[in-house]
């Protein structure tokens, strides 16, 4: 890991005598909340209902898919199909399947996947991890694609992914299923490979390379997963390998339709306390916060500044989507793996999201400066909002400044009176 020990800032901005932080409100935002209750037995049924000639796996070595994405209860559903295909006697093993994520390293993606509690003991099963590649077909502007070497060599593949609206980029198919084909599967090399085209291609070319996979490579059935607002599983799939990319794209229009929105137009200030590869491949969602190192996310809401303070222990210090904040803190920037980072948005092509943003020397400080860099508003009636991560939408905390705008809202309840923000003694925020 490569940490940089930056130094400390006296940066003195005029007027900021005259900027004060609004008190804050706790608020709820309430979305569809349908979850699948019990993971077990909702997978059990549809690997029994939807998958023919179970027979088959009798004897078959089967690798099942484990990408970088933060997935509630991950380890139930890799455990559950893992123990299912061991009941129709097949020999089913593990593999970490996240493109270049993790450093791009096999031992690298082999721990990440561990802090979703996915190891061989909790598994019950190897957990084969390389970067190793085998090319099974090329794109006709001669693009190799690429398939993990032991994913290849399997008898069959459980293509397992959540299907989700993208960071970088709109189409049929984003991120879910069919990317984990077309890069999570193709580990490191082949994830570049893909990526040197740009973001602009990706909805044309991941089908292309979907259409090759599954005639070149050994695909058994696909497993699609859809969250809800409230980061709850709200729908899975199992389907037979021939309606992989159908089934993708309907789930992507589910997920569209799922996911968390604020329910104030516009934002002076944002303030999100963690961001992390877990969440989101840049971090937190841009699908929320209208950020993004691509174009085509100005549209989300209207904010003005965005205040990142740290990163998830998830994430291993990658600190992929920092660059999209306007200000962050010595603690955040001090806590960021830069050799990991730069790995990541380099395979990205995406040089951008290796920029370091300004930092302050606490959350206080940040948070100041934040607000007296707005330009057009009215300092006195600030529109302050802070959330945890955009996996956490429900429960939030506003400025006082929202309430005439939210009170008489369906969709919103207001659960406290303002409330001054608590910092420490260091002017980080308790």
């Amino acid at each position: 890991m490569k940490f940089i020990d930056f130094p400390s800032m006296n940066v003195k901005i005029e007027g900021m005598e005259n900027i004060s932080i609004p008190k804050m409100m706790k608020i709820r935002q309430i979305y569809d909340s349908f979850k699948i209750e019990n993971l077990k037995e909702w997978i059990e049924r549809e690997m029994e209902n939807n998958l023919s000639h179970k027979e088959n796996f009798k004897g078959k070595r089967i690798c099942i898919t484990v990408g970088s994405r933060g997935i509630p209860d991950l380890d139930i559903i890799v455990r559950t199909i893992v123990d299912k295909l061991k009941e129709w006697k097949a020999e089913p093993f593990i593999i970490p399947a996240m493109g270049s994520h993790a450093g791009g390293t096999a031992e690298g993606q082999k721990d990440f996947i561990a802090g979703y509690n996915i190891t061989e003991k909790t598994m019950g099963v190897p957990i084969l991890s390389s970067m190793e590649v085998v090319k099974i077909g090329q794109l006709p502007d001669e693009t190799p694609v690429y398939c993990d070497k032991n994913a290849y060599e399997s008898d069959g593949i459980v293509v397992l992914n959540k299907v989700k609206p993208h960071t970088d980029f709109r189409g049929k198919h984003e991120s879910g299923m069919a990317k984990m084909m077309a890069i999570g599967l193709a580990k490191y090399k082949g994830a570049s490979m893909f990526h040197m085209k740009g973001f602009s291609s990706f909805a044309e070319r991941i089908p292309q390379v979907c259409d090759i996979f599954l005639k070149n490579a050994p695909v058994a059935f696909g497993v699609g997963i859809v969250q809800n607002a409230y980061d709850e599983i709200s729908n899975l799939e199992v389907m037979e390998k021939a309606h992989i990319l159908e089934r993708d794209a309907a789930l992507l229009k589910i997920a569209k339709e799922k996911i968390a929105k604020f329910k104030m137009p516009s934002i002076d200030v944002l303030i999100i306390d963690e961001i992390g590869k877990n969440i989101s491949g840049n971090g937190f969602d841009p699908n929320i916060v209208g950020r993004s190192n691509s174009p085509g996310f100005d549209d989300v809401i209207d904010l003005k500044k965005l205040f990142i303070r740290g990163l998830t222990e998830e994430t291993h210090h990658n600190g992929c989507g920092l660059s999209n904040a306007d200000i962050t803190t010595i603690k955040c920037v001090r806590d960021v793996d830069y050799e990991s980072t730069w790995i990541n948005v380099s395979t990205a092509t995406m040089l951008n999201g290796g920029r370091i943003p300004m930092y302050a020397n606490s959350d206080r400080e940040a948070l100041l400066i934040a607000i007296r860099t707005c330009t057009g508003i009215d300092f006195d009636k600030v529109k302050v909002v802070h959330i945890k991560n955009t996996s956490s939408m429900d429960i939030i905390e506003v400025s006082e400044s929202y309430y005439d705008e939210l009170k008489n809202r369906d969709d919103v309840e207001i659960l406290s009176k303002p409330e001054d923000i608590k910092f420490d003694k260091d002017g980080f925020m308790i």
